[in-house]
């Protein structure tokens, strides 16, 4: 029963457009437009694609990645959501998840086994690449205050999900070996 909840949950999230393509309004940056839209969207992505990854992940590691995913992912999309909604933002949220991460959604449906794990961890590093690109930015370049200090608090949390993923997706390991690879040579 549970997994079937989660598919709804997905499904919604693919069939749903995005919205909020509007330009701001008096007092409202382009930054901060940006930054919910993009927030909005990508934290949404994450939930939707890390339950996906709770049915078809294989490996242990992959499945606690993503439980990890929609736990933190959850709470800080509910987080943002209250001050975006506070804010009289709710106009620059995504309704859902971009062309892409739908893309994706369809495509991770179709995989199996490592294909799956795979691809999904890839897709997760590239993402938290983004993210945290994303938060800094805002954390530096927003106008509102309350958004400024959102992306500053949840950047370390952002962070500490790339080195995850990247973890799952075997990047760390390649990047040690690459690295001890360099310093044996004279």
């Amino acid at each position: 029963m549970r997994w079937m909840i989660g598919i709804a949950t997905v499904v919604v999230g693919i069939a749903t457009p995005t919205f909020g393509q509007d330009k701001p309004r008096d007092g409202e940056s382009d930054q901060d437009q940006k930054f919910v839209r993009e927030a909005t969207s990508s934290g949404l992505a994450e939930v939707n694609l890390s339950r996906r990854a709770l049915i078809g992940a294989t490996r242990d590691e992959v499945k606690h990645f993503a439980r990890h995913m929609v736990e933190d992912h959850t709470k800080g999309n509910a987080e943002l959501l209250a001050l975006v909604n506070k804010k009289g933002l709710a106009r620059a949220a995504a309704a859902g998840m971009s062309a892409e991460h739908r893309a994706l959604a369809e495509r991770l449906g179709a995989l199996r086994g490592e294909d799956f794990d795979r691809a999904y961890m890839r897709q997760m590093v590239k993402d938290h690449e983004a993210a945290v690109k994303l938060f800094e930015e805002q954390s530096k370049k927003g106008q509102d205050e309350d958004l400024k200090k959102f992306a500053a608090k949840t950047l370390p949390t952002l962070k500490k999900h790339l080195d995850m993923a990247r973890k799952a997706a075997g990047e760390k390991d390649r990047e040690n070996d690459r690295d001890k690879g360099k310093s044996d040579k004279p």
